[in-house]
């Protein structure tokens, strides 16, 4: 496939210029573009060539990469003077490896898909050292065909590259994993500088936390036993005895002088939840506020969420 395939990447930044690295490991001929000339230089001395403008690349190229820093640019070089919609082959296909907002992807696929092209989204997760090492998830929305034909180039890569749905849903993914992510870094700020306040050592403390129970397992697994399939009864721990617990903890933040407002936040949601009588439910009930306030029911098949399961511990 490497022989037939011409690929073209433009944004070779941090994340970019590594990923478009592994294409050219991979044996692919490689056409490039940057706002700056030199960010290609390790390429072009590989053997890729240098294309002026996006409109230039997409006359030359069967499958198209971008990556780059904002949805702006992203609509720029696609849709823009001189952009790759300008040059782009009938039947070629797209991807956006930028984290996007999904109207924007959404707006250019359709631009797209009337000029006979494809354009899927495809953001990726793994950092700059997973750009480089392959170790990295990416994760796509849009055409399946497009997908699968040429899944060997997204493998060259990352080890994860996944079909996600409909135009858009990779975004979606992307925001939710990241949105998740931040939160959480912001409750372990208030968290952690309340118990180095109260006198423990931080790495102690993090290793006495690691052992816990929310220590020992991956974050997004928390959501299966309750949450995605809606079953909050029979308690796995009640709620009343959770919202205890949240209240010594702001009770100790209040006596530290330590600003806790996520903490505090999540105490609120948990004497609502108590509020309404789901004392004796499982403490993530407080969840369904969130659903409640949202307009939206999540109560997905137990076998399904258990097949997620097992195909994520898998690795598949």
């Amino acid at each position: 496939m490497p022989n037939d395939v011409t690929v073209g990447y433009i944004g070779l930044g941090t994340m970019g210029g590594r990923m478009a690295t592994n294409i050219q490991k991979a044996g692919y001929k490689l056409i490039v573009h940057d706002l700056h000339r030199q960010s290609a230089s390790h390429h072009l001395q590989n053997g890729a060539e240098w294309a002026d403008t996006p409109r230039a690349l997409a006359e030359r190229c069967d499958v198209i990469f971008t990556s780059l820093p904002e949805p702006a640019d992203v609509e720029r070089v696609a849709l823009g003077a001189d952009g790759l919609i300008e040059g782009v082959r009938n039947g070629a296909v797209y991807f956006d490896m930028s984290t996007n907002a999904q109207s924007v992807v959404k707006k250019i696929h359709d631009a797209f898909a009337a000029r006979g092209a494809h354009m899927l989204d495809a953001p990726v997760s793994g950092g700059p050292s997973g750009a480089q090492s392959r170790k990295m998830a990416i994760w796509v929305g849009g055409e399946r065909g497009s997908f699968d034909k040429y899944k060997a180039v997204l493998d060259a890569m990352g080890d994860r590259p996944a079909y996600i749905g409909a135009i858009g849903s990779a975004t979606v993914a992307k925001l939710v994993h990241n949105m998740s992510s931040y939160a959480v870094t912001c409750a372990l700020a208030e968290t952690f500088t309340m118990g180095v306040k109260a006198g423990m050592d931080p790495v102690a403390l993090w290793e006495a936390v690691r052992q816990g129970v929310s220590g020992r397992r991956p974050t997004f697994d928390g959501l299966l036993e309750q949450f995605l399939p809606g079953k909050y009864d029979p308690a796995n721990f009640a709620l009343k005895l959770a919202t205890k617990d949240v209240k010594l903890a702001t009770e100790l933040g209040r006596e530290l002088g330590v600003p806790m407002r996520i903490c505090n936040l999540a105490y609120a949601e948990m004497s609502e939840a108590c509020n309404r009588g789901w004392e004796g439910r499982d403490s993530r009930v407080v969840m369904l506020l969130q659903e409640e306030r949202a307009g939206v029911t999540i109560a997905s098949d137990p076998e399904r969420v258990r097949q997620a399961a097992e195909r994520a511990r898998g690795g598949g």
